[in-house]
């Protein structure tokens, strides 16, 4: 009813006012019924995908890699939303709702093909023999399926909503009705008429309610009866009555208090506060994410390097065998293992090869929008034009250090403190609900009565009683108050027993303690997960400096036995098996360097360091574009 007739009124006005008026009225009346405008979403790649190809190569480096991730991954554009949905969660406080609530999922990007699941790089040199391991994992969705977590400490039932809010948006309600009504009357004398008596009524309401923090409701009522009648013994015909009044409740046991009352307002402004907090540490795991996937993608490109280098060795021995054989100073079974060692390392070739385009187009997805359903995208070779580097030393920092960082730093530890302290203003709601229902309630009103003095009644009624007139004669009676009524009085609602508030407030304070457990899990990880990071950073670079010395010495290994071979000292044997290690130490090194840079990645993420180390603004994140050019192709 309010809306169509404030519908109404702008519709009348419209055709009378000005454009900038006419943008006022619509905005003014019609805005609170209307939602807020949201913009559809964009699922077009951002243009940075497409000047990074040329010729069907993706030319990426690590930068450009984040870039894309910043401005395209799903999951941090669904995480992007939530901030926005806090919001809305204020507002609806404001205006005296319930809170919705939010979802704290954080999506991580697929382990890859080099994850915890994935085939190593060793896998296919790793056997002493010239017989190489066959790779079983390439159809394994572990290695390409995103991992959640959980970020919520207050598990998935929330708690009770406590002694009822105010409703703080004010409301007016309205009735206008017409209504008549005919009577058949068994004592004529009464009413002055036959045999019935008819009567027309208009009724014109007005009511206005709201809320306030404190508890107290306000209730304004503006009612309005034009009566006509047939009797003759009326005093009015027609009659006209009015009254204005107002009645205020104020609770002074449950629901009384300003901080009691504006309790969820705190905690949506709370969750707002988490709902940033959330999308930072997606944008760290996501950013964390494809440093790794990129990290094992060049990794898995210097793997293949590794192996062509290995199948030249084994062709180069394949044809000098061949030679002498030609020449008669080698048996023919000479060349045929030669032959199985070509063969054996073409499939370790094409088995690294496979694992290189697994890994592009888990790459490929988490940097587009779809972008597999683009031909062009889904065929494009990904170029890493970064390279793994080693520093000299690892940094001086002690365990401690980080320890502290991560504990100050780490948003998904901030924000399960956050909703401790939202858990603990809800309970004070239920604590609450356990009180009685003590209201003081206070009325006053003013009424006024007017119309016409019916002649033939008029006569019986002593003249100072009458108040002939019109509507302005009422109004004049309430507005001098020339009959006020007032009332005020305390009304008690005492439950015989509490058993439903009871328990709600025992299962809430359970709650409540299971929250502080659970943000101290959160903690205890935090610490394993630094700790963790720290002993594996050390350790894999221990590891690769012991794969680059091994390295070092099948490389001197090979060169001793090809050498003593070629002067007839040395069996085919040995050369096929010191090339094999070779190639094995070679990968492995790959690997090592690999472990080292990814372990860098964890600890760098552990501490919350992820958007500092690789210059990420959260802010750019936020907006889904970053002002960062694209990288120049490198010339061919």
């Amino acid at each position: 009813m309010r809306c169509w007739l404030q519908a109404a009124m702008v519709s009348l006005l419209l055709p009378m006012l000005g454009e900038s008026q006419t943008g006022f009225l619509r905005s003014s009346f019609l805005s609170p019924y209307e939602a807020k405008p949201v913009q559809p979403e964009n699922f077009r790649n951002s243009e940075r995908i497409f000047n990074l190809m040329h010729a069907g190569q993706l030319y990426l480096s690590l930068a450009d890699a984040i870039a894309l991730a910043l401005e395209n991954n799903l999951d941090i554009e669904v995480e992007r939303y939530l901030p926005r949905i806090a919001g809305t969660d204020t507002t609806r406080a404001e205006g005296g709702g319930l809170l919705r609530g939010l979802s704290l999922l954080v999506d991580e990007l697929p382990p890859g093909i080099g994850g915890p699941s994935g085939p190593l790089l060793t896998n296919l040199t790793a056997s002493s023999t010239p017989a190489p391991v066959v790779n079983s994992n390439f159809s394994d969705v572990a290695l390409i399926t995103e991992q959640q977590n959980d970020l919520s400490v207050t598990g998935a039932t929330p708690l009770s909503n406590g002694s009822p809010i105010p409703q703080y948006d004010p409301s007016i309600s309205g009735l206008v009705g017409w209504a008549h009504q005919s009577t058949a009357e068994y004592n004529p004398l009464i009413t002055g008429t036959s045999n019935w008596l008819a009567s027309n009524s208009f009724n014109g309401n007005l009511g206005y309610a709201q809320g306030f923090s404190t508890g107290a409701q306000l209730g304004v009522t503006f009612d309005n009866t034009r009566l006509t009648s047939d009797s003759d013994r009326y005093t009015y015909n027609p009659i006209l009555n009015s009254s204005l009044g107002f009645t205020i409740t104020q609770p002074l046991l449950r629901g009384f208090g300003i901080g009691l009352n504006r309790r969820f307002i705190r905690i949506a402004k709370n969750d707002q506060r988490i709902a940033d907090l959330v999308f930072r540490q997606q944008v760290i795991d996501t950013v964390a994410g494809i440093a790794r996937l990129y990290t094992d993608l060049v990794s898995l490109n210097e793997d293949v390097k590794v192996k062509r280098e290995a199948l030249r060795l084994a062709q180069r021995l394949y044809e000098d065998n061949q030679h002498k054989v030609e020449q008669g100073q080698q048996a023919p079974i000479e060349v045929t293992r030669a032959q199985a060692q070509v063969a054996s390392e073409q499939q370790a070739l094409i088995s690294a090869q496979g694992l290189v385009q697994q890994q592009e187009l888990i790459v490929k997805t988490s940097i587009t929008r779809g972008g597999l359903a683009n031909p062009a995208i889904r065929e494009a070779q990904i170029i890493p034009t970064d390279t793994i580097t080693v520093p000299g030393s690892d940094s001086p920092r002690s365990v401690e250090e980080y320890l502290a960082e991560a504990l100050h730093d780490r948003p998904d530890l901030a924000q399960a403190g956050i909703q401790v302290e939202n858990s603990q203003i809800s309970l004070k709601g239920s604590l609450n609900a356990l009180r009685p229902d003590l209201d003081v309630v206070g009325t006053v009103q003013n009424g006024g009565l007017s119309g016409n003095v019916n002649t033939v009644s008029a006569a019986l009624t002593p003249g100072e009683a009458l108040y002939p007139g019109g509507y302005g004669t009422v109004l004049g009676q309430i507005f001098k108050n020339n009959f006020p009524t007032y009332s005020v009085g305390v009304q008690l609602t005492l439950p015989l027993r509490n058993r439903v508030a009871q328990a709600d407030a025992v299962r809430d304070e359970l709650q409540v303690r299971q929250t502080q457990a659970r943000r101290l899990q959160f903690e205890d990880q935090v610490r394993l997960e630094v700790a963790d990071a720290y002993v594996a950073m050390h350790q894999a670079r221990a590891g690769y400096d012991a794969a680059v010395q091994s390295r070092i010495l099948q490389e001197q290994s090979v060169k001793v036995e090809q050498e003593t071979f070629d002067v007839g000292l040395a069996t085919n044997y040995l050369v096929i098996q010191y090339q094999t290690f070779l190639a094995q130490a070679r990968s492995t090194e790959v690997a090592a360097k690999g472990a080292y840079a990814k372990a860098i990645i964890a600890l760098d993420r552990a501490t919350a360091r992820t958007l500092e180390v690789n210059d990420v603004s959260i802010e750019e994140a936020q907006n889904g574009r970053v002002s960062r050019p694209a990288a120049r192709i490198p010339n061919p």
